[in-house]
């Protein structure tokens, strides 16, 4: 029994001093350095849908899934106020055309030629009497009832032109001003139309008919049926690395065991103060076949990578500072590139050494 104790405690002592003194050299291979993001997909273009008005949805026209083009009809807004609004509007302005009404200037302009014909007639007997008058044939109270008439029947002609091109401009200010209303009173009811401002597939209806919809909430969503990107949030830490061009590395779980490839399209320029970190999106090099809003992800954005290069493991560079070799001396390194797994070593170490953990 006292043998087979101290065979085990000899055991144990043989693994601690070989897990002790276990070493490795560095070795010459690739190495990449990448950024780790989280993120979802979006579909290009994608939007959410507000009413531009409050009120009851009275019809839905649409259902999720369904493919349409621009300027489709989604919603319709219940309000019996602009309708009657704008059935007014178009009365009034049948009632105001111009062409409608232009009888009345016909009239006026009718009664200013007799008003010219008549003037025009007084004239010619003012100039003979004045004639007869010199010839002493007619008294000069004659004389002076021919100028009266002359008188009475110009101010008659410039009153009824001006009551002409007074009643003319009033046609015209009329019937624009109700055709401009009606288009006031058309826009404000088809307010109460929510239509599509893309071509796509709407991927989400957030209301029913019979609910109450207001401008500050979304009732649908819409997007491109076919494109997608991908959304990243980048830690502030790391923003600093990111350009466009840059390669990433896709994986998601609705496609697991599998990596996709994109690059980076746009990194937005402002931060978001509550997660402290920057959207930044990026485009397939190839598109999966099937995709869908809001799929989360994990993504690798590639910042660097070295081929044939000097690595150790990770776990041996102590500190982020030094290794320690395999005599147990310390020894302060310069490395470049980083992961996970592998540090680049620059200077300070070679294949030849050898270089190990120290116990805890």
């Amino acid at each position: 029994m006292k043998k087979l104790l101290l065979y085990s405690i000899l055991s144990l002592v043989l693994i601690a001093c070989k897990s002790k003194t276990e070493s490795i050299s560095p070795s010459i291979e690739s190495i990449t350095e990448s950024v780790y993001a989280s993120g979802s997909i979006e579909s290009i273009d994608q939007y959410q849908v507000f009413a531009r008005t409050n009120g009851i949805i009275e019809h839905v026209y649409v259902s999720e899934g369904d493919i349409i083009s621009s300027n489709t009809k989604l919603f319709s807004i219940f309000n019996e106020t602009s309708k009657i609004n704008r059935e007014n509007a178009t009365l009034n302005a049948e009632f105001s055309d111009f062409n409608s009404n232009y009888s009345k200037l016909n009239e006026l302009k009718f009664n200013s030629e007799l008003a010219k014909s008549k003037m025009l007639n007084d004239s010619l007997m003012l100039t003979r009497q004045k004639v007869l008058f010199e010839k002493n044939i007619i008294s000069s109270l004659q004389l002076e009832q021919s100028e009266l008439s002359f008188l009475n029947s110009k101010t008659s002609y410039y009153s009824s032109l001006l009551k002409y091109h007074d009643a003319k401009k009033q046609l015209n200010l009329n019937d624009k001003q109700t055709k401009n209303n009606l288009k006031i009173s058309s826009a404000i009811e088809n307010d109460f139309i929510v239509k599509s401002d893309i071509k796509g597939r709407i991927y989400s209806l957030l209301k029913k008919k019979g609910e109450m919809v207001n401008t500050q909430s979304p009732i649908a969503i819409i997007g491109d049926a076919k494109a997608f990107k991908i959304i990243l949030q980048v830690d502030e830490y790391d923003i600093i690395k990111i350009k466009k061009g840059l390669k990433v590395i896709i994986s998601m779980d609705s496609y697991k065991g599998q990596v996709f490839e994109a690059n980076i399209t746009k990194i937005d320029p402002i931060m978001n103060e509550r997660s402290k970190s920057f959207i930044v999106e990026a485009n397939f090099i190839k598109q999966p076949a099937v995709l869908y809003p809001n799929l989360t992800l994990e993504a690798n954005i590639i910042i660097h990578k070295k081929e044939k290069t000097l690595t150790i493991p990770r776990k041996y560079y102590i500190n982020d500072q030094y290794i320690i070799l395999e005599n147990g001396q310390k020894r302060y390194i310069k490395t470049g590139l980083k992961d996970f797994e592998k540090v680049e070593v620059i200077s300070g170490l070679t294949v030849k050494d050898k270089i190990t953990i120290p116990s805890k």
